[in-house]
């Protein structure tokens, strides 16, 4: 591949980067069970990609409603917590 193919012009769309998951430490991991911390990060997740504009405008509503569910469940769980 030639140098000139890597460099992206500003404002052009880039392609997201296939990320893998890393190894499963347990076995809760492996099932594919999520807990609240996992959600937490989710949340944390979409927060960035969003500031970053990894959204597209028809999809921030989607985006939100579902941001927004997901925060409404963190702050109630928090709240039962404490």
């Amino acid at each position: 591949m030639d140098q000139q193919e890597n460099k992206v012009s500003p404002g052009a769309p880039v392609e997201p980067t296939p990320v893998t998951a890393p190894a499963a430490e347990n076995s809760n991991q492996a099932s594919g069970d999520l807990n609240i911390n996992d959600l937490v990060a989710i949340r944390s997740i979409v927060d960035v990609a969003s500031s970053r504009g990894a959204f597209k405008a028809a999809e921030m509503e989607a985006v939100g409603k579902i941001y927004n569910k997901l925060n409404t469940f963190l702050e109630s769980v928090a709240a039962k917590k404490e």
